[in-house]
């Protein structure tokens, strides 16, 4: 089968085209025939740093990167019970860890995956995963109605389902991106658009019960003035949250949270059911071929991605 690996940490020119054996599966995993993949910052930031990707993701070398895919179910495990080959299946493979999903063939337990919803493209399902997850598992728990909630960058990968999520929940939902892509958040349905450029929402917002950041610590600390007491920010760009956020956050009665996603199947189904009904309807920016992942991952690493980036075999 065809697969795109790296034999070492750098830039897209690294990547390589090979030719590599099938995986095999073990007792509780399907082999899924790859028809389309998604891409997410993650991907384009790790593959510089070879300690990185030792830590993520694997040591072994050549490596390949990538875990959300989408496809059909071409060969079961000897214990798996929820799928027959067949099926069509969709998933945020092995994160944090080595989902080998830039491949025509990608094993993945099936307690990671969700059938795909009747009516739903492979494109659209590879692309609801590493990042509506991410959204997801950031809200659920968190959120609930008549909350009012603070999505920062909500016209990228994740923060574009988060503002769908959040209010699937029943919050008011403020969210930020520059003015060109005012009318995106708003028709994913945001009460409220705060222009980044030109507006600061740490003036403006008052009383809000969660802040999902997407940015960093600079955001983060600002975001902590807006909030009302008791409220939460959880971070997805911060590994662990600076002893001094933690400190100002005390003191304002509020909690900081950092997230790392991991794979669900459970979440993954939820998902599957928002896709189902038409509640959440992922933007699909751009769909690459398999063979232009070198110019996926410069789209990503660009900053202007709207939405997802795909890629189709």
């Amino acid at each position: 089968m065809r697969s795109i690996v790296l034999e070492k940490s750098g830039g897209g020119e690294n990547f390589k085209l090979v030719d590599i054996d099938k995986p095999l599966l073990t007792e509780n995993e399907v082999l899924i025939e790859t028809k389309a993949i998604s891409i997410n910052p993650v991907d384009a930031k790790i593959k510089y740093s070879e300690e990185g990707l030792s830590g993520l993701v694997s040591p072994e070398r050549p490596i390949t990167l990538g875990w959300d895919v989408a496809g059909k179910v071409v060969a079961v495990g000897n214990k798996v019970s929820k799928y027959v080959i067949g099926d069509l299946v969709f998933g945020m493979v092995n994160f944090p860890g080595h989902g080998k999903a830039y491949a025509e063939y990608v094993a993945a337990d099936e307690s990671q995956l969700a059938s795909i919803p009747p009516g739903i493209s492979f494109t659209d399902a590879a692309v609801t995963t590493l990042a509506a997850l991410t959204a997801l598992q950031a809200l659920k728990n968190n959120v609930k109605a008549g909350d009012k909630v603070l999505i920062h960058a909500g016209s990228g990968g994740v923060g574009h389902f988060a503002i769908q999520i959040a209010k699937k929940m029943g919050a008011y939902v403020f969210a930020t991106s520059s003015a060109k892509n005012r009318e995106f958040v708003l028709s994913l349905g945001a009460d409220q658009h705060i222009d980044y450029r030109t507006q600061a929402f740490e003036e403006i917002l008052t009383d809000i019960n969660f802040v999902f950041d997407t940015q960093g610590e600079q955001i983060a600390t600002k975001s902590l003035q807006v909030m009302s007491a008791g409220g939460k920010l959880v971070s997805i760009a911060m590994i662990e949250i600076p002893k001094i956020l933690q400190q100002q956050a005390k003191k304002l009665t509020l909690t900081v949270q950092a997230m790392l996603v991991n794979s669900n199947g459970d979440d993954m189904a939820w998902l599957a059911s928002l896709l189902a009904e038409g509640s959440l309807k992922p933007h699909v920016s751009t769909v690459f071929k398999f063979t232009e992942m070198v110019e996926a991952h410069a789209a990503i690493e660009s900053g202007r991605t709207v939405g997802k980036i795909a890629l189709t075999m």
